[in-house]
């Protein structure tokens, strides 16, 4: 009989972490987003201008969505490229680089809107799990690093120099719920936005934890002059040098000949 009853405790123990998994949380509610456009045209004289996001949340629970529970997470990512940062020191008075470090694969812009600081919204170490935010975007150093104790600087750095430019920015408060489940979103697009797909990312969380994800491509391309000539750069870009540099010469033969004093 003991024999019996320690058998069937043994069974039941190693049932428990099945019967736990099985008895895990499962969200119901899904994300659904929506732009008016999957292109836009920038032209030579564009200043910047808004894009704005509608979505709605599927499968919510009313008296959570009445507690403010919910909130919405929506950025927009430009083209991934490598980026390098650069330290400069005076050298016998002139400014020179002394240092530099290289990020892999970072978004080229990056605009945040979010109902209320994502720092409120989650745990730190979520938000760095899944790169939400400039502040917890992933930059991981390319090449020999030494010791590693300058990394957490040039990350600083890169980060400050993005927003300080403007095609990093962040909008506390720049998502809001129109109706019961239906909420808009304004995210920038800075005036030098980069050519390419970029992607319009939206996050829902739950009292603090991520529930779903939804994710748009925007395609953005330039148009006239400007597009004709950053073709020419980069299909041709020997004779695109060459006419550069003889436009050069001209430009100056001209301006010597228009102030020449007789």
């Amino acid at each position: 009989m003991r024999s019996f009853l320690a058998g069937l405790i043994a069974i039941l123990m190693l049932a428990l972490p099945a019967v736990a998994q099985t008895g895990a949380e499962e969200f119901t509610e899904k994300l659904d987003i929506g732009i008016s456009t999957d292109e836009i045209a920038i032209t030579s004289d564009f200043r910047g201008a808004d894009l704005t996001i509608f979505g709605a949340i599927d499968g919510f629970a009313p008296d959570l969505l009445a507690q403010g529970k919910y909130n919405i997470v929506v950025a927009l990512e430009g083209p991934k490229e490598s980026a390098t940062v650069r330290k400069k020191r005076r050298v016998f008075g002139i400014w020179v680089n002394t240092q530099s470090m290289t990020f892999e694969l970072v978004p080229e812009s990056y605009s945040l809107s979010s109902t209320r600081d994502i720092d409120a919204i989650a745990p730190a170490n979520e938000m760095n799990n899944m790169g939400i935010g400039v502040s917890h975007m992933t930059l991981s150093p390319i090449g020999y690093i030494g010791d590693g104790s300058s990394v957490t600087e040039f990350r600083n750095a890169f980060r400050r120099l993005r927003e300080t430019s403007g095609v990093y920015q962040r909008d506390p408060g720049g998502v809001q719920f129109i109706s019961a489940s239906l909420f808009k979103a304004s995210v920038r697009l800075p005036a030098d936005v980069p050519n390419g797909v970029h992607v319009v990312r939206a996050y829902l969380f739950r009292d603090g934890v991520f529930v779903a994800a939804k994710a748009l491509p925007l395609r953005v391309i330039k148009t006239g002059l400007e597009a004709t000539i950053t073709e020419a750069a980069h299909k041709h870009p020997f004779f695109y040098g060459l006419f550069a540099v003889l436009l050069a010469v001209i430009t100056g033969w001209a301006a010597s000949v228009a102030f020449r004093r007789d």
